[in-house]
C-alpha cells in the first residue's frame, strides 16, 4: 500500500509538472513552441549568406520605426546569432526589476529571436521583443552574401565592446557622445548596428547620426534618430559597395497570438496591434498602416521586394512554419533601378489625384 501511494504521488506530481509546462496556451510567453523551428531554419540555410539584418514591423498607431537587429551566421552549430539593442538596459528606475536589463545587447539564436516562446536570457526577457518577433509583428530579413571573415568578427567583437563599456558604466567613448545606456533617440537600436559596422568592420563610409538635443517628442527627436529603415538601407548601399549580394526573406506575423505583455502600455492583445512597414523620417511616419506615399518609403518596399527570395508564414492550427511564397531576387542594381521607377511612377499618380481632387 505504501509503495503504491508513492507511486500514485510521483504520478501527480508528474502531471502537475506537464500542466505547468503547457499551461499557457499557443502563442503566449512560456507556451507550446512551433513544432519544426529546426527544420526552418536548415532550409534556409541552404543559402550561403554571411549575415542577416532583421528590420522588425512597428507595432504603434504611428510614429512607428520598428526595430533593427543583426544576425551573424554559424557563431553557434546550426543557427544564426542574433544581436538586438535591449529597450530596458536604459538604468531607469522603472526597469530596474522585472525586466532584463543584464546586457546592452541581447545575444541569442535567431531561431529563438525569431520564433521561441521561451528566452535563454531571463524569464524576465520580453516576449515579442527579446524571443518570438513573429507573435508581435512580422520581421524582414535582408540576407548578405560575401562577407570576409574579419567583418563578421569585427562586427562580433564590437557589440562584445559595447556590452563591456556598459557593465562599466562609460560615460563617453570615442563611439558615441553620452552613457553607454539605451536611448530611444540616442543609442538605440538602429545606431547600435551601424557603430557595429562602422568601428567593429571599419565600414568608414556608413553616415550616423548624433545625439538629439531636441523636444522629447518622437517627431520631432526622430530628425536627428537613427531609424531602422533608413540605418539598413544605408548599410545595404555600403555592402553593395564592397561587392557583397542580397536577398530578402519576410518573416510574417501570425495574427492568432492572444497575448497581452504586462511590459507594455497599450495593453492590447498581440493580434490586435498594428503591423506597421518600419517607416522612413516623413509625413508616412504619422499615418496608419498601408497608407504610405513617400517616395522614400516606397522606394525601400519596393526594393526589399525586388530582392525578395521566401515570405515565411506560422500556420496556427497545425503549429508549423510554411514557405508561402518564393522567387528568384534581382541582383542589387537591377532591383534599385526597378524600385526607383516604381517609387516615382507611384508618386505621380499621388500627385494626379491631388490634382484631381
Amino acid at each position: 500500500m505504501k509503495r503504491l501511494s508513492t507511486i500514485f504521488i510521483c504520478i501527480l506530481v508528474s502531471a502537475t509538472w506537464g500542466a505547468r509546462v503547457f499551461a499557457q496556451p499557443f502563442g503566449h510567453k512560456g507556451g507550446p513552441d512551433i513544432v519544426n523551428i529546426s527544420e526552418i531554419i536548415s532550409l534556409l540555410r541552404q543559402d550561403a549568406y554571411d549575415l542577416e539584418l532583421l528590420i522588425s514591423f512597428g507595432t504603434s498607431k504611428s510614429g512607428s520605426a520598428g526595430h533593427l537587429a543583426l544576425a551573424i551566421r554559424d557563431q553557434v552549430p546550426g543557427d544564426d546569432t542574433t544581436y538586438s539593442a535591449n529597450f530596458y538596459a536604459d538604468r531607469k528606475p522603472e526597469h530596474e526589476h522585472g525586466y532584463y536589463n543584464q546586457n546592452l545587447i541581447c545575444i541569442v539564436p535567431k531561431s529563438e529571436y525569431l520564433f521561441k516562446t521561451t528566452s535563454s536570457l531571463s524569464s524576465d526577457a520580453s516576449f515579442g521583443l527579446d524571443m518570438g518577433e513573429i507573435y508581435k509583428r512580422s520581421v524582414i530579413g535582408i540576407r548578405i552574401f560575401g562577407v570576409p571573415p574579419e567583418v563578421k568578427e569585427g562586427l562580433t567583437n564590437f557589440f562584445q565592446r559595447l556590452n563591456d563599456d556598459y557593465h562599466a558604466r562609460k560615460v563617453k567613448t570615442d563611439y558615441h557622445r553620452g552613457p553607454i545606456v539605451y536611448g530611444y533617440m540616442n543609442l538605440n537600436c538602429a545606431k547600435t548596428v551601424a557603430l557595429a559596422f562602422k568601428y567593429g568592420a571599419g565600414f568608414k563610409d556608413i553616415t550616423i547620426k548624433g545625439e538629439s538635443l531636441m523636444s522629447k517628442l518622437n517627431i520631432v527627436s526622430a530628425t536627428k534618430a537613427n531609424l531602422p529603415s533608413e540605418t539598413a538601407l544605408e548599410i545595404v548601399k555600403s555592402c553593395a559597395q564592397r561587392g557583397y549580394n542580397f536577398d530578402v526573406v519576410l518573416y510574417k506575423k501570425w495574427d492568432g497570438s492572444t497575448y497581452i505583455n504586462p511590459q507594455d502600455e497599450d495593453n492590447l492583445m498581440y493580434k490586435d496591434l498594428p503591423n506597421r512597414f518600419p517607416s522612413v523620417l516623413s509625413l508616412d511616419y504619422l499615418e496608419e498602416q498601408e497608407h504610405y506615399e513617400d517616395y522614400d518609403n516606397l522606394y525601400a518596399m519596393y526594393l526589399l521586394f525586388n530582392l525578395g527570395r521566401y515570405s515565411i508564414v506560422l500556420d496556427g492550427a497545425t503549429r508549423q512554419l510554411k514557405i508561402e511564397a518564393r522567387k528568384e531576387p534581382d541582383v542589387y542594381e537591377v532591383a534599385k533601378k526597378k524600385a526607383r521607377e516604381s517609387a516615382t511612377e507611384d508618386k505621380k499618380h499621388l500627385l494626379r489625384r491631388i490634382i484631381r481632387a
